[in-house]
């Protein structure tokens, strides 16, 4: 295979619920189906969304999302030392209110080589065909760091330092074992440096909560480059910055300037970034994010998931040549800002219009990209 991933035309990983799985899942809860019939009715969505993402030629094909209801907590309960338990608040999304469900420590934090999203992958290995990469989801390390999920470590770890390795070590063993089961493509979602940006322009005057927000940073940056070392050098590992993503609403705003240090400092292969909006802010930061690394591409989510409006393909092509004037053409690639549907209740726009979006998404690349196939 020649193409190399991330792709010039790329997708961040979650789509749309259907219909039927909706309804699979109301009867689940109903106790009206078994898990395995909800597990049946899954796998057979799953390859409805496989062949139409197959059809519209990406390169990198995802299960939506489909057997997990959370973008991020789903994974994390699946590791050994991390339980679900209600929050009792729910996320504060701009004009909208989700499920109150959360993680938190309930003992050493590890690999669980039970995991359900093994078996989730293995599944969908075995719908993709030779040239095409199964693409993997899975939430950031740094998760753990946010809304109290770990802030009782101290009961099972001596040191910060010692928990903050325990963890890394535990998603080295996951992706490697994900590795083992033939995934070549991996991408770690993040709303950890969203919520930093927003902490730290809100912080300027507060010398202690800056250095508190900037010690978050610094051990983000600690774990994810201790998890990557040492994987398989033929495997592709990138991150998708969000700015949060519930029924078409937001979490975080403001532009990548005040992490992009940190940001440059990461060892993935490629970064998804949003820039849908004026949220984002300018690329200004991007060359310093790429950090000149040859072998790293910057992913351009320049093409909206939240509103099933279609970009202006000469808009898109123009902003592309903005972006390229901090990072040279060939670093960077283009796709959505963000999933369709980073948990279950999905965004607010139809089926027709997520594939619309896509499809705009891959004719756009194709034209500004000669390896764009």
């Amino acid at each position: 295979m020649t193409q190399t991933a991330p792709f010039r035309f790329d997708q961040v990983g979650s789509l749309l619920r259907t219909p039927a799985l909706k309804q699979a899942h109301q009867q689940f809860a109903e106790h009206a189906i078994s898990a395995a019939e909800l597990q049946t009715v899954q796998q057979a969505e799953i390859k409805k969304i496989v062949d139409q993402q197959l059809k519209l030629g990406l390169k990198a094909v995802t299960d939506g999302e489909f057997s997990r209801s959370w973008w991020h907590l789903d994974f994390l309960w699946g590791l050994n030392g991390v339980s679900k338990y209600d929050y009792q608040k729910s996320y504060k999304f701009h004009g909208s209110k989700t499920r109150t469900d959360n993680a938190t420590l309930t003992g050493p934090v590890g690999y669980n080589p039970d995991h359900p999203f093994f078996a989730a992958f293995s599944y969908l290995q075995s719908l993709v065909p030779a040239g095409v990469f199964a693409k993997q989801t899975i939430p950031s390390p740094t998760m753990l760091f946010r809304d109290n999920r770990s802030d009782n470590a101290d009961q099972f770890y001596d040191t910060h330092a010692a928990y903050l390795d325990a963890l890394a070590q535990a998603y080295h063993e996951t992706i490697e074992h994900f590795y083992e089961l033939g995934c070549r493509y991996i991408q770690l979602d993040d709303t950890t440096w969203a919520f930093l940006i927003n902490q730290l322009n809100e912080t300027k005057d507060q010398p202690a909560e800056q250095a508190k927000y900037r010690q978050m940073a610094e051990d983000s940056v600690y774990v994810i480059n201790k998890l990557l070392a040492g994987l398989p050098t033929d495997l592709t590992v990138t991150t998708h910055i969000c700015r949060g993503n519930f029924r078409s609403t937001f979490l975080f705003a403001g532009g990548y300037d005040v992490v992009a240090d940190y940001l440059a400092q990461l060892n993935y292969n490629g970064l998804f970034l949003e820039y849908d909006n004026d949220r984002a802010g300018d690329f200004s930061p991007l060359a310093k994010i790429w950090h000149n690394d040859a072998n790293k591409r910057i992913v351009l989510g320049l093409v909206t998931s939240k509103f099933p409006e279609l970009e202006d393909v000469a808009q898109l092509k123009a902003r592309i040549s903005e972006a390229a004037k901090t990072v040279p053409l060939s670093n960077l690639a283009l796709s959505t800002q963000c999933g369709f549907a980073s948990t279950e209740e999905g965004n607010q726009l139809t089926a027709d219009e997520q594939w619309a979006k896509l499809k705009l998404v891959i004719d756009t690349a194709q034209s500004v990209w000669s390896d764009a196939e």
